[in-house]
C-alpha cells in the first residue's frame, strides 16, 4: 500500500471508530469528512458501514493483541505485567472507543478472537490470586470486571492523564483498593 493510501485508511479507521462511538448512525460522508478523505475513496475501500465498522474492530484487536504481548503477562513479574498492560491499554480504549460487543454479536471470527485475548486476562488475573497480590477471598471474575471498569474509567473518564500516570493510578487502586487499611 502507498504511503497516502495507507494515512488516508488510517485516517478513516480513526475517525470512524469516534464518529461511530459518539453515533452508531454516523454517516459515511461525515466519517470521510472528518478523516479528510472524499466519499468516494471511502466507498472504494470499504462497500457499507457495516465493512468500516469491522474494519475498525479488526485494528481495535490487532492493537489489544499487541499489548497483551507486549505486556508479556505471564512471564514478567505481575506488578510491571500489570502496569505494561495498563499502559497499552488505555491509548488502545481511546483511540479505538467502540466497545466490541456489538461487533461479538455479528462477527463470529472476531467473536473468537476476542474470547482468546480476554481467555489471556483472564488467567493472568487467577496469577495475581494465585501469587497473592490480590486477597484469596477476591472472585477471579469479579477482579477481571473490576480491572475492565478501571481501565474504561481511566481512558475515557479521565482523558488528561498521560497512558504512565493512569496505570500508576489504576495499579495502586486494583491491588491496593481504596480503603485505609
Amino acid at each position: 500500500m502507498r504511503a497516502d493510501a495507507a494515512r488516508n485508511l488510517t485516517a478513516v479507521l480513526h475517525a470512524g471508530a469516534r464518529l461511530l462511538a459518539e453515533d452508531p448512525g454516523a454517516s459515511m460522508s461525515a466519517i470521510a469528512a472528518a478523516a479528510g478523505v472524499d466519499r468516494t475513496t471511502l466507498h472504494r475501500r470499504f462497500a457499507n458501514r457495516e465493512a468500516l465498522l469491522s474494519a475498525v474492530f479488526q485494528a481495535k484487536l490487532d492493537s489489544a493483541e499487541r499489548v497483551l504481548d507486549e505486556a508479556r503477562l505471564v512471564e514478567a513479574p505481575l506488578p510491571v505485567a500489570l502496569h505494561r498492560y495498563l499502559e497499552g491499554i488505555i491509548p488502545v480504549s481511546r483511540q479505538w472507543p467502540l466497545d466490541t460487543r456489538r461487533m461479538m454479536q455479528s462477527d463470529p471470527a472476531a467473536r473468537d478472537r476476542r474470547q482468546v485475548q480476554s481467555a489471556r486476562l483472564d488467567a493472568f488475573i487467577r496469577r495475581a490470586l494465585d501469587e497473592g497480590y490480590l486477597r484469596a477471598d477476591v472472585d477471579a471474575a469479579w477482579a477481571r470486571t473490576i480491572l475492565d471498569q478501571l481501565v474504561d474509567t481511566a481512558a475515557h473518564r479521565f482523558p488528561e492523564l498521560e497512558p504512565p500516570q493512569a496505570a500508576d493510578l489504576v495499579v495502586a487502586t486494583f491491588l491496593n483498593g481504596l480503603g485505609a487499611a
